[in-house]
């Protein structure tokens, strides 16, 4: 059932590690979710996140020796969603900006001036660099996903500690072109989520 309060999601969305085994989202709902994950902000549009939405026994069972400390979420959830970062991410640079002019989002003469100056800049990055960019990027998305899960009444649970270093060679990636950034368990909750403690907002904003 869709949660239709921003509220609600705020505030309803916690980190669960056990979720239905015996529920498995729909492909409809999770391209859904992917998709209005994707319309969170990224530098000069460039969309670096991609999604590796390990879902089947067999993908799992690769996964697992991965993420040691969080098996629970890759053995009870719908799916484990790698959130991957792509290094070469302005070589969609011309499809971007080009399918922007043709929808009317942008003038051509905007993107005839913008977007050469943008590639010639990506491509001169080196890749700790490029490494910021797109995890800041990708992070964002992922936020994004979660908060999306949860209006469509599903629970998350972000993973940062697992061994990117072996993800790509796992799953047959290139792994000079597509960095993990997280992991996000998401399915049907099967335990109540506990409070969490947050700052005061007085103890961590100042104004000037």
């Amino acid at each position: 059932m869709k949660v239709k309060n921003f509220d609600d999601v705020i505030f309803g969305r916690k980190s669960i590690k056990i979720f239905d085994e015996n529920f498995k989202i729909p492909k409809n709902e999770m391209m859904e979710i992917i998709e209005k994950a994707t319309k969170a902000p990224s530098s000069v549009n460039m969309q670096p996140w991609r999604f590796l939405v390990v879902e089947s026994k067999e993908g799992k069972d690769k996964l697992q020796p991965l993420i040691r400390f969080n098996t629970r979420q890759n053995e009870t959830s719908s799916a484990m969603i790698v959130v991957l970062g792509d290094m070469y991410n302005y070589e969609y640079g011309e499809k971007i900006y080009n399918s922007a002019v043709e929808f009317g989002y942008m003038p051509l003469d905007i993107k005839n001036n913008m977007l050469p100056s943008i590639l010639e800049m990506y491509k001169s990055l080196d890749r700790n660099q490029m490494k910021d960019i797109v995890n800041i990027d990708s992070s964002l998305a992922a936020m994004q996903l979660m908060l999306v899960a949860k209006s469509y009444g599903y629970e998350t649970n972000p993973i940062g500690g697992f061994e990117k270093d072996k993800i790509a060679e796992t799953f047959d990636l290139d792994k000079e072109r597509y960095i993990p950034v997280m992991i996000i368990a998401i399915g049907k909750g099967k335990q109540v989520a506990h409070e969490s403690y947050r700052l005061p907002v007085g103890d961590i904003i100042e104004f000037k």
